[in-house]
C-alpha cells in the first residue's frame, strides 16, 4: 500500500516500507489529544516490543480533520521528551481509513505474510490482553 506517511522530521515514506514480511507486524494508531492512547496505548507499545524483540512495531500519530501536531507537541507525551520507538505522522489518517479503524486508539497485527490477523481497538485490559495473546501465537 502506497499510502504517504510523514517522519518525525518531515521524510516522507509509505506504510508498505515499514512492514516487514517474515515478522509480526504491529500497527498502533494514536492520536496525541487521546488519554488512552498515551496513558495506556503508549506504554503498552513499549511493554509490547520488550516482550517480544522480534516484534515489527508500527506507531502512527493520524490527524483528524485541519489537527496538525509538531515534533514537540507529539513528543511532549514522553517525560524524556523523546519516543523509545519511531513515530509516523498519518497526515489526513489515510492509513487509518484504509485499516477501517474505530477510533484511537486502534491496533492491527499483521501475520508473517503481512495478512491482517487481527484489528482492536481500545487500550483497557481487555483489549490489552486480547493483542497480547494475539502476538503470542504468531510468535516463531
Amino acid at each position: 500500500m502506497e499510502i504517504q506517511l510523514k517522519s518525525l522530521d518531515g521524510d516522507t515514506l509509505s506504510v508498505n516500507s515499514l512492514l516487514n514480511e517474515g515478522k509480526v507486524n504491529l500497527i498502533l494508531f494514536y492520536n496525541t489529544y487521546c488519554l488512552g492512547c498515551t496513558g495506556r496505548a503508549i506504554p503498552f507499545a513499549y511493554e509490547l516490543s520488550q516482550d517480544f524483540p522480534g516484534l515489527n512495531l508500527i506507531v502512527i500519530h493520524s490527524n483528524f480533520g485541519n489537527q496538525s501536531f509538531s515534533k514537540k507537541e507529539i513528543l511532549d507525551v514522553f517525560t524524556t521528551k523523546t519516543s523509545p520507538f519511531d513515530i509516523y505522522i498519518d497526515p489526513k489518517a489515510k492509513a487509518y481509513h484504509y485499516f477501517e479503524c474505530e477510533g484511537t486508539p486502534h491496533w492491527i497485527v499483521l501475520d508473517q505474510k503481512l495478512t491482517n490477523y487481527r484489528s482492536i481497538f481500545g487500550s483497557q485490559d481487555q483489549a490489552q490482553q486480547r493483542l497480547w495473546y494475539a502476538i503470542e501465537s504468531l510468535k516463531e
